[in-house]
């Protein structure tokens, strides 16, 4: 029986069901459970194997199970029953919880043609609008081949999603037809981004044929950002996300502004305001260091950080405090890394690089003003790409250092010693640099001598050494130049 007999190609439901399954099966078993004479099989297993190659896992399953031909057509995969197949990873991270492995490709953008400015009209909506997801684990330490498949399910983003993918689109859409296509960015918006695709290399940019034919820019694709797909492996497939408070009443909330321009109104309809009068509308009693972030979700109108919205679309708030001469003092952090992971990593595989391009900052501007802090406004914020391209360089430098070997030395001083490195220092680029998070060390030197009591503190060098945790920051004052100058004054 040919395969496309064992399910009706016209019937959503139909397709999920064939396709769940696959559950629990890995992708050898999908190979070994073909038709396909034996030298094919290893041909296919050494194909699509091969740890260095990107995608491929997906066609192996249209091909395979689903039983048509895999292409790169505009239309969806079952273009009768409107649904489009992704084939995506997940991973666990060491706290057991589940995250999405990257970003979900959609289709590509084109500045070949004419905007589609009808977003219901577009490719984009044909693909996105019923999607057949079908999750497998990324486990690093099996072969590719025996990773195993454990979520298959239909999603259709819902009515309050689809107003911001909408949203989102338009704003993509509007640097296009503009010319500006080279300064697209994935952080530009919320659940749909812009990414890259193809080598991170001049030579690989395309010209801006119909708006802007004289200037370049990177090829780039609709995507489905990684934590607007976390949060659907965990909400709508697992079910088991955790309670979160939403900005939005209902999608009416966004019928005339963005959800952008709503988070700034919420904001700043409080500007002038001081901390402590903020403090007695919200009924604040207790001065804590998480003071003024708190005050931030309360004009939000919520009273937790855990914002729906802001889980979807990687968007961090971050509360800066200028003392009276605008000026401010602590530099922005992201999570610690391994050493020995980052030594091996490529610039757009990293997760500094995935965090860096698609997180959003909304940073919420408080002014000492005596004993007080006024609120100067909000900004929502993405690091632009001339300066994603300056902190590549400094990332390159410092994992040129763990690659060739961390040098470590004890500097002695007046209360014992400190260790030192050559990493380069915050001066030696201005949007980036790494140190640890936190004032507590553990250190095992080349000669075996341990400083610290806690391993917990450690990381392990590629020779086996190891040193403190480290993790990159973006410097206080590259931050502080990107604020508006109406936050400042």
């Amino acid at each position: 029986m040919n395969v496309v007999e064992k399910y009706d190609v016209t019937n959503p439901l139909s397709i999920q069901q064939y396709g769940q399954k696959l559950i629990g099966k890995t992708f050898m078993d999908v190979i070994n459970d073909s038709e396909l004479d034996e030298d094919i099989k290893v041909n296919i297993i050494a194909q699509y194997g091969n740890p260095k190659r990107k995608g491929g896992l997906g066609n192996l399953l249209e091909e395979l199970h689903f039983g048509y031909k895999a292409n790169s057509d505009q239309e969806p995969d079952f273009p009768e029953a409107g649904v489009e197949l992704k084939v995506t990873p997940y991973e666990i991270r060491k706290n057991g919880s589940y995250s999405a492995g990257e970003r979900l490709v959609i289709t590509m953008i084109s500045y070949q043609q004419a905007v589609e400015e009808n977003f219901y009209a577009s490719h984009a909506y044909k693909k996105l609008q019923l999607t057949l997801l079908i999750y497998y684990l990324r486990n690093r330490g099996l072969a590719r081949m025996e990773y195993p498949i454990d979520f298959v399910t239909l999603f259709a983003p819902p009515a309050e999603d689809l107003k911001i993918i909408q949203q989102d689109y338009d704003k993509i859409m509007t640097k296009v037809k503009e010319g500006k296509a080279h300064e697209l960015s994935e952080g530009d918006t919320m659940y749909l981004g812009a990414c890259t695709k193809g080598s991170n290399s001049i030579k690989s940019n395309v010209p801006q044929e119909f708006y802007a034919p004289e200037t370049k820019a990177r090829k780039r694709a609709f995507c489905f950002k990684q934590s607007y797909m976390t949060y659907i492996l965990n909400k709508y497939i697992r079910e088991k996300v955790k309670t979160y408070e939403s900005i939005l009443n209902s999608v009416h909330d966004i019928e005339n502004l963005t959800f952008e321009e709503l988070i700034v109104e919420k904001i700043n309809k409080h500007q002038g305001q001081t901390d402590q009068q903020l403090m007695i509308e919200y009924d604040i009693k207790t001065l804590s260091k998480s003071l003024w972030s708190s005050l931030s979700y309360r004009m939000l109108g919520v009273k937790s950080s855990r914002v729906e919205e802001f889980e979807k679309a990687n968007i961090e708030v971050k509360t800066i405090r200028l003392n009276e001469e605008g000026k401010m003092d602590e530099s922005i952090s992201f999570p610690t890394i391994s050493l020995k992971e980052f030594a091996q990593e490529e610039w757009e595989d990293s997760r500094f690089y995935n965090d860096l391009s698609s997180k959003r900052y909304l940073f919420v501007v408080f002014k000492r003003q005596g004993t007080h802090y006024t609120l100067q406004g909000c900004q929502l914020w993405n690091i632009a790409n001339e300066d994603l391209e300056e902190a590549r360089i400094g990332w390159g430098n410092i994992q040129k250092v763990v690659q060739n070997g961390v040098e470590l030395r004890k500097k002695d001083q007046k209360n014992g010693f400190r260790i030192e490195n050559n990493f380069p220092k915050k001066e030696a680029n201005r949007i980036i640099h790494i140190r640890p998070h936190t004032s507590k060390r553990y250190y095992i030197l080349g000669d075996g001598e341990k400083i610290g009591d806690n391993p917990s503190y450690g990381d392990t060098l590629p020779d086996g050494r190891v040193m403190t945790k480290q993790c990159f920051w973006l410097n206080n004052s590259y931050i502080l130049s990107q604020l508006d100058e109406n936050l400042k004054r």
